[in-house]
């Protein structure tokens, strides 16, 4: 695990101060979103979490916003350690539990609520148990990273056909390759840094993520079209050290269950105001953005699922029932 001194030195404050932690009862919470908890989903949920839990209880909440204390797969890591007690990551997850992968297949969830309902119902809870078996950490709440949506620079996209040819940077994830391949675009693996070089030069034409990450960032002055089909829903686990949850009287874990629930409805109504707010930003300055119909999504998905689902089932083995589940989830709230 590598860190800068800035992180190291207070992971080290951390560690140093375990001794202390059970005496004074303090909740230290993670994430790398930043700490304007009016614009960003995981610091407005940090934020809710620790308003709650220190009204309501005698325990005190520290937050380590922007990614204070290291990078997502550091966070769970130290959670997993008991260096930090509450983390709250996304993509981070299916690396510590193969199964919360599922959630990542191509157009699975039509809208947000219907994401929301099966991750809030019984889905969402056994998923939660699952991974508390394999990680040692217990899934209070989920929240929301949003929708991610392809964008270009070279013509608008309506249909799988209209992505033929065109070279999107991907995500150096073996499922995001596999969903651009099957709707007929170029995938190219490119890490996050090097993005705005590779679409300024041409490396590729475009790129997706979600609309805040997209104007947040200033990639839509480096594109000329969005379509707005919602290819894949991030969802922000809530997580906490089961260990030191356990080790809480009843009262305080009914406090701490209920702060995490309004923060991740917290995280979900920011994400969602920073997305509409973005579509009508990127649209003032003067991008294309294109709304798909309910078929045309259906195209999308027919191209994009068989082969990422076909991956996941190879890489999951014995636990790709996960995959049945979830589609099972959604067919019922549909």
């Amino acid at each position: 695990m590598t860190f800068n001194m800035t992180k190291l030195a207070a992971v080290a404050a951390i560690t140093f101060g375990m001794a202390s932690v059970a005496s004074a009862q303090t909740i230290r919470v993670a994430h790398v979103d930043p700490d304007e908890w009016t614009a960003s989903k995981k610091g407005a949920a940090a934020h809710i979490f620790k308003n709650i839990v220190e009204g309501e209880s005698d325990l005190k909440v520290e937050l380590f916003p922007a990614g204070a204390l290291g990078n997502e797969t550091e966070l769970v890591g130290q959670a997993q350690e008991g260096l930090t007690q509450v983390v709250l990551v996304s993509g981070a997850m299916s690396k510590i539990c193969p199964a919360a992968g599922v959630l990542d297949i191509p157009y699975t969830f039509s809208s947000a609520t219907v994401a929301w309902e099966v991750l809030d119902g019984e889905f969402g809870k056994a998923l939660g148990e699952h991974c508390l078996e394999q990680t040692g950490l217990r899934t209070l709440a989920y929240g929301e990273t949003g929708f991610r949506n392809f964008t270009n620079s070279t013509r608008e996209i309506r249909k799988p056909e209209d992505m033929k040819g065109l070279k999107f940077r991907v995500q150096p994830i073996p499922l995001y390759v596999e969903m651009v391949k099957g709707l007929g675009g170029e995938p190219t693996p490119i890490a996050w840094t090097e993005l705005p070089n590779a679409l300024t030069t041409g490396v590729v034409d475009g790129q997706e993520n979600p609309v805040g990450v997209i104007y947040n960032n200033g990639l839509h002055k480096l594109q000329k079209y969005m379509t707005l089909d919602g290819h894949v829903y991030g969802a922000d686990f809530i997580l906490i050290s089961d260990e030191f949850y356990e080790g809480l009287t009843p009262a305080q874990q009914e406090v701490i269950t209920k702060a995490a629930k309004v923060a991740g409805t917290m995280g979900r109504a920011i994400q969602q105001w920073g997305t509409a707010e973005g579509v009508n930003k990127v649209q003032q300055e003067g991008m294309q953005v294109y709304s798909p119909t309910a078929d045309e999504i259906a195209a999308f998905a027919e191209k994009a699922q068989p082969a990422v689902v076909e991956y996941l089932r190879g890489e999951l083995g014995e636990e790709a029932v996960w995959i049945d589940r979830l589609q099972e989830a959604v067919a019922a709230v549909k």
